[in-house]
C-alpha cells in the first residue's frame, strides 16, 4: 500500500517525464504522496452565480452566466485588445483580453451561452472583467461549481503552462486512483473526542471541498493530525532518552551553600529560585538532564548557570559553558571569574584566539581533572579538547548552534552523557518551544532582578530630531551614556556602512562637546575592544554602532538607546537591542526613530515595542507576523517540516494534540493495543530520518 504513494508522478496521466522533472525541481514533488499533500493555499468560490446588476468593484472574484452578444478587436499594435459584449437578464458588461487574443478569438462564438469568472472593475456605469476564465455553459456547470483550489506555484511553472488549473486536473486524476488506498492514521477514540472527520474525507475535501463547512473540517483534521505526530515524535524521543540515558547523580550542595551564604552578590528572584530547584532535581535524579532555560535579557540566567555548575563541581565533575561569539564568551568568563576566584575554583577561557602555549596548559589541566570549569566558543568542540569527567554542559544562545555541534559536546564524556542546560535570551513563544524543543524540559525566568526599572520605549519620527537631540543632551549632562544603533543589513552592506558613517558624522556635528565611539562588524577585533573599553570606562559618552552590540555588551551606565530606521528591524531584534540598556538602577529609555511612511507590519511592531517589555508577548506577536521559520531560522534547518499547521495561529490545537499524544503514550508506550495499530503502522512506514510523521509515504 505504501508502494502506491511512493510511485513517481511521471506515471500519472497528464504529467509525463518533462512535467515531472519541472515539478521535482520547482515544488519538490516527486511521488504521489508528495502531490496529494501539496495543499491549496486559497479557494475561489464557484458555488454561487451573480447577476451583472449585483456587481460592485469590492468583489474579489465573481462567476456570471450569460450570452456573448458580440465581439470585436479594438486598437492597434501593442494597444490591441479583444472585447466581448456579455449579457444576462439584468444587464450587459464587457469581457476584455490583451494577450493570447487570436487563440481566444477563435474559441468565442457570438450567440453562445458561457460561464465567465474573474475580478470585476468599473469604468463609468459599465463593468468589465480583464482576462476572465470562460467556458461554455453546460448541464454540469449551470448550477454552480464548487470551491476551486488555488495551488502554490512558481513563476517558472507558469511560463511552462503549468498553472493552478493544470495542477487541479492532475490532482483529480490522482484522487480518483488514490481514494481507496488512503488509510486511517488516527485511532477512533481520538477522532471522536476531537470531532475529527476521517482521513480520506479530509484529503478529498482539502483539494475539492463540497462546502465551506467541509473545508473547515478537512483543515482541522489535517492540522490536528500533523501536530499530533510532531508531538508524538518528540515525546517518544524524550521517553527513549529517559530510559536509555542514565545521568551522573549530583547531590553534594556544599559549594552551593557556601556561595549562598558568603558570596551571593544580590538576592535571587523567586523565578531564579524556582528554576534552580527544577535543575537541582534533574541533577540528582539519576537521569540525564536535557533542559531549556529561557529568560529575558538581564533576567540573570548566567548566575543560575554558575550555581548549577557548583553542584556538579562539588560532586567531582567538570563543566563547560559554550557561547556563540568571543565577545559573549569573554563576558561570561569575566562575569564568573570573580565568583570562581572567591570560591577557589579553577576556571579557564578557550576561544579561537587563545595562544598555543595557553591551549596546551588548558588541555593538560582538563585531562588531569584539575580544571573544573571551561568557558569558550566553538573551540570547545575540537577533538583535542578532552575532559576527565564532563558532568554538565551549558550552551548559551543555543539557536546559533546546530544540533550536530551540540551533540559533539555531549560526546565529550564516553562513560555517561553529561547533563545539558541550554540557555536562551530569545523569548520563544510557547507553541514554538513545544514544537522545536518538545523533547526538552523547559524552565522560564519570568521576572527581572529587584531594583530594575522597566525601560520606557518611545516612537518618534525623523521630524522630531531636534527634540530627541535635546533629550540626549540632557541625559548626557545628567551623567548617562547613549547608544545610537543603525541597521546593517547584508544585501547592501556598502550602502549601509555609508549610512552608518553619515550617522556618525551627523551625531558628531550635533554633539560637538562629547566624545563619540563607533563600532561595526568590519572593524578588527582589537579596534572593537578599544572602542568598547573607551565607552565602558565613560571616556566616550555616545556610541554609534550596528547590531554588533546586540549580544553581550554590558555597560550599566548606558541608559538611553536610539534605534535609527527602527522599521528595518524585526521585533525580536528590537527587543534584544533594547535589552542593552536598563542594566543599572537609573530609568532607561529606548527611542525608535522612523520615517513617517510605514507598512502595516512595521506599525504593529513599533506599537508592540512601545506597549510592552515582556519578551514572551513580543515573541508571540513576532510569530504571528513572521511565521515560525523566520523566527528561529528553522526554515533552513528543516526542523519545522509542517505541511498545513501554522504555529502562529494553531496554538490551542497544538496544546490539544500534545495532550492526546501524552495520554496515548502513558496508556500504551509501545503502541501494542489493537486500537493503536493505525498509529504504529503510520510510524513504521516512516523513513528513519523523517521529521514529520504525519506525512503519507
Amino acid at each position: 500500500m505504501t508502494g502506491f504513494f511512493d510511485t513517481s508522478i511521471e506515471y500519472l496521466k497528464g504529467v509525463g517525464p518533462q512535467r515531472a522533472a519541472m515539478l521535482n525541481k520547482e515544488l519538490q514533488i516527486f511521488t504521489y504522496g508528495d502531490l496529494i499533500q501539496h495543499y491549496p493555499f486559497r479557494y475561489e468560490d464557484r458555488t454561487k452565480f451573480y447577476t451583472i446588476k449585483e456587481l460592485n468593484e469590492d468583489m474579489p472574484f465573481v462567476q456570471i452566466k450569460g450570452v456573448l452578444k458580440g465581439k470585436e478587436l479594438v486598437g492597434a499594435g501593442f494597444k490591441k485588445r479583444l472585447v466581448g459584449y456579455f449579457a444576462d437578464d439584468s444587464g450587459e458588461m464587457e469581457l476584455v483580453w490583451f494577450q493570447g487574443i487570436n487563440w481566444i478569438n477563435d474559441k468565442l462564438k457570438p450567440g453562445a451561452a458561457y460561464v465567465a469568472f474573474g475580478k470585476p472593475a468599473r469604468f463609468g456605469n459599465f463593468f468589465s472583467i480583464a482576462h476572465p476564465e470562460v467556458e461554455p455553459l453546460t448541464v454540469s456547470n449551470e448550477n454552480g461549481g464548487f470551491l476551486h483550489p488555488v495551488y502554490p506555484l512558481s513563476e517558472k511553472l507558469r511560463t511552462r503552462k503549468i498553472d493552478s488549473k493544470t495542477l487541479s486536473r492532475i490532482m483529480q486524476q490522482l484522487l480518483t486512483l488514490a481514494e481507496n488506498r488512503i488509510r486511517e492514521t488516527l485511532p477512533v477514540s481520538i477522532q471522536k473526542a476531537n470531532h475529527l472527520i476521517p482521513k480520506k474525507e479530509a484529503l478529498l475535501n482539502i483539494h475539492f471541498p463540497k462546502s465551506h463547512e467541509l473545508l473547515a473540517q478537512a483543515r482541522q483534521r489535517l492540522k490536528f493530525e500533523e501536530l499530533f505526530y510532531v508531538q508524538l515524535r518528540l515525546l517518544k524521543m524524550k521517553l527513549i532518552r529517559q530510559e536509555k540515558m542514565r545521568g551522573q547523580v549530583f547531590q553534594d550542595a556544599t559549594l552551593l551553600t557556601k556561595f549562598y551564604h558568603e558570596h551571593l552578590p544580590f538576592p535571587l528572584t523567586n523565578a531564579q529560585k524556582k528554576v534552580i530547584k527544577e535543575i537541582y532535581a534533574d541533577l540528582k535524579s539519576g537521569q540525564q538532564m536535557n533542559r531549556l532555560l529561557q529568560g529575558d535579557v538581564g533576567s540573570g540566567k548566567t548566575i543560575v548557570g554558575f550555581i548549577c555548575m557548583l553542584v556538579a563541581v562539588s560532586s567531582g565533575a567538570q563543566c563547560a559553558l559554550m557561547a556563540p561569539t568571543e565577545i559573549l564568551a569573554q563576558q561570561h568568563y569575566k562575569g564568573l571569574q570573580r565568583y570562581a576566584d572567591k570560591m577557589s575554583i579553577p576556571l579557564a577561557l578557550l576561544t579561537g584566539s587563545t595562544k598555543k602555549a595557553e591551549r596546551k596548559k588548558i588541555h593538560e589541566a582538563l585531562q588531569s581533572g584539575e580544571l573544573k570549569i571551561l568557558i569558550g566558543t566553538h573551540a570547545l568542540l575540537e577533538e583535542e579538547v578532552q575532559f576527565r569527567n564532563l558532568g554538565l554542559s551549558i550552551v548559551d544562545e543555543q539557536h546559533r548552534f546546530g544540533v550536530a555541534q551540540r551533540s559533539k559536546l555531549w560526546q565529550k564524556n564516553e562513560s555517561v552523557y553529561p547533563h545539558v542546560l541550554v540557555m536562551t535570551a530569545t523569548p520563544i513563544p510557547r507553541t514554538l518551544a513545544m514544537t522545536l524543543y518538545g523533547d526538552l524540559d523547559i524552565s522560564v525566568i519570568d521576572e527581572l532582578p529587584a531594583g530594575r526599572k522597566p525601560i520606557k520605549t518611545i516612537h518618534k519620527f525623523d521630524a522630531h530630531r531636534l527634540q530627541v537631540n535635546q533629550f540626549l543632551r540632557d541625559q548626557v549632562e545628567a551623567g548617562r551614556q547613549v547608544y545610537i544603533v543603525y541597521p546593517l543589513i547584508e544585501e547592501s552592506e556598502k550602502l549601509d556602512l555609508k549610512h552608518l558613517m553619515d550617522g556618525y558624522e551627523s551625531v558628531s556635528r550635533a554633539f560637538p562637546d562629547y566624545a563619540v565611539s563607533i563600532l561595526h562588524g568590519k572593524m578588527k577585533p582589537e579596534a572593537k575592544d578599544y572602542e568598547m573599553k573607551r565607552f565602558a570606562s565613560g571616556e566616550t559618552k555616545m556610541m554609534v554602532a550596528t547590531t554588533v552590540i546586540e549580544v553581550g555588551v554590558d555597560v550599566p551606565n548606558a541608559s538611553v538607546m536610539v534605534i535609527e530606521n527602527a522599521e528595518r528591524f524585526g521585533l525580536s531584534q528590537l527587543h534584544q537591542l533594547r535589552g542593552r540598556v536598563g542594566r543599572g538602577a537609573e530609568q532607561s529609555y529606548c527611542i525608535l526613530m522612523t520615517d513617517v511612511k510605514l507598512s502595516a507590519d512595521s506599525k504593529v511592531r513599533l506599537q508592540t515595542m512601545v506597549k510592552t517589555n515582556n519578551g514572551f508577548d513580543i515573541a508571540e506577536t513576532d510569530l504571528k507576523l513572521r511565521g515560525p521559520g523566520d523566527l528561529m531560522g528553522t526554515q533552513q534547518s528543516g526542523v519545522l517540516d509542517l505541511l498545513i499547521a501554522d504555529l502562529g495561529k494553531d496554538g490551542p490545537l497544538l496544546q490539544t494534540a500534545r495532550e492526546e499524544a501524552i495520554k496515548l503514550l502513558k496508556d500504551d508506550p509501545e503502541l501494542e493495543k489493537p486500537e493503536h495499530s493505525v498509529v504504529k503502522t503510520q510510524i513504521e512506514s516512516r523513513r528513519p530520518s523523517a521529521m514529520n510523521w504525519s506525512r503519507i509515504s
